[in-house]
């Protein structure tokens, strides 16, 4: 399997080769050649693998560049029940008929973040030891990635970590889980913007091609294809474990803020997993429902992102979105390359021709939005109803998905996150504060670190260059 730019660039380069890095050359985003199909007897032999089995079958498609016996002891290291509470890692709960939630919130920061993080330290750990490498890994983040990212990186041999966040728009809980680490490989910098700037410096950064070979920048943001693909198996489990057979189909419905959850359905769907919907569901700030009900992509500025009571969505530029769009134009690297190149910039977005907004059905893809009020009702109605507390990006997929159920056809909502990171709106809901684990009582009081910046690339450079060196 070898992968390619989305911008056109057909140069075509193993697994191992992008695993360390963020954007291409040509500012493009990696992806396979191809996606591998997958019939209906290995779908049927897959049923019954547990969850680093079916990680294994499914990443060995995509990654041969990797011995096999050490690509399964990786896998086998990261999905165990010690870190993820259960033996189904991804377990699957009723809500009612035809509805149900997926838990892919019982890693060590509560958030699906950690589904692919902790795979990905994992594979970086190893593949730098290979090459005798160091790495420095820099993010952004608008709350959960963050935090799992430092978690995943922590004490890693070769790895530092830069993460960058918004000043003053993630929770308490979100911003103690990162910036009370005191591990000296991590490092918080706090950005005077939103999320949309933060990620901005990442691919300015990224883009600036001497700094990035010079000093060893990767990333873990969902630009890095390797974390795209870990969150492929979670569509694969949890269809398994909601039909008896595979000529069923299902629907998922995906809170979405940078589109890398729901890519991750989309390559699943791609390779032949029976989806019938792909269900993407915005907060606010609400970009990508737009896009999907009209074909028209428009970036909102940093005064338009509005700060929101689910904060891990409060995106309006949406990275991985690109992917979509390269898959949805029959590839052609050079019309993505202008829309995403001379057309955002000139314009601040896109529209696609009516023929090629047309072809978004054939993907599977709806979407909706849900508000601050919605996600209250929704809490609420959730736990009155079926003694189920949620939180409140959890909240904006269930509020959609009911909007896009379809007779006979179960539909699975991604929970991202647990109510514990979210309290103050939970409280704000319930009228009564959420549980969180015994280990993770009082963080907020823990002292914390963390540097505070502008919004300007050049500056965050030199605090990588003067950390490299330290």
């Amino acid at each position: 399997m070898k992968y390619i730019s989305t911008r056109g660039d057909q140069s075509e380069r193993h697994f191992c080769e992008i695993l360390l890095e963020g954007l291409a050359p040509d500012g493009g985003l990696y992806l396979p050649t191809h996606y591998p199909k997958v019939d209906a007897a290995t779908l049927a032999r897959w049923r019954s693998l547990g969850y680093a089995q079916l990680a294994f079958e499914i990443l060995s498609l995509y990654i041969d560049d990797i011995p096999a016996a050490d690509l399964k002891a990786l896998v086998e290291k990261t999905y165990t029940k010690a870190t993820y509470g259960t033996e189904a890692i991804v377990p699957v709960r009723r809500l009612e008929d035809g509805l149900f939630i997926q838990a892919l919130s019982n890693g060590p920061t509560l958030a699906f973040k950690d589904m692919a993080m902790q795979l990905l330290g994992n594979l970086f750990e190893y593949q730098l030891a290979r090459r005798g490498e160091e790495l420095n890994i820099l993010g952004a983040t608008s709350g959960d990635t963050g935090s799992a990212a430092e978690y995943a990186m922590r004490g890693k041999r070769g790895v530092r970590v830069f993460m960058l966040s918004p000043q003053g728009r993630m929770s308490p809980f979100q911003q103690a889980q990162m910036f009370s680490l005191q591990d000296p490989n991590i490092h918080n910098i706090a950005i005077e913007g939103v999320f949309d700037d933060c990620q901005d410096i990442v691919k300015a950064v990224s883009n600036d091609l001497a700094f990035k070979r010079q000093h060893k920048i990767g990333t873990v943001n969902s630009i890095n294809w390797a974390r795209l693909l870990a969150q492929v198996v979670y569509y694969f489990a949890g269809y398994f474990q909601v039909t008896k057979t595979n000529a069923e189909q299902v629907s998922f419905a995906v809170p979405s803020g940078n589109f890398g959850n729901v890519c991750a359905g989309h390559v699943a769907r791609m390779m032949g997993l029976p989806i019938a919907q792909l269900v993407v569901a915005t907060n606010e700030n609400d970009v990508l429902d737009e896009f999907f009900r009209t074909g028209r992509y428009r970036v909102r500025s940093s005064a338009e992102t509005h700060e929101t009571s689910s904060p891990s969505m409060d995106i309006s530029k949406a990275s991985n979105f690109e992917r979509f769009v390269f898959d949805l134009l029959g590839r052609d690297g050079a019309r993505v390359a202008d829309l995403f190149g001379a057309a955002l910039a000139r314009d601040g977005g896109f529209q696609l021709t009516p023929e090629e907004t047309a072809r978004i059905a054939g993907f599977g893809f709806v979407s909706g939005k849900s508000t601050h009020a919605d996600r209250l009702a929704t809490i609420r109605s959730t736990w009155a109803d079926h003694q189920d507390m949620i939180d409140t990006h959890t909240a904006d997929g269930l509020k959609v998905a009911r909007e896009h159920l379809q007779p006979g056809v179960p539909m699975i909502v991604l929970e991202t996150a647990l109510p514990a990171k979210f309290a103050a709106t939970i409280e704000e809901a319930l009228g009564r504060a959420p549980l969180r684990p015994a280990a993770l009582e009082g963080i907020e009081a823990l002292p914390k670190r963390f540097t505070t910046m502008p919004v300007d690339a050049a500056r965050v450079k030199a605090y990588i260059e003067q950390h490299c060196a330290a």
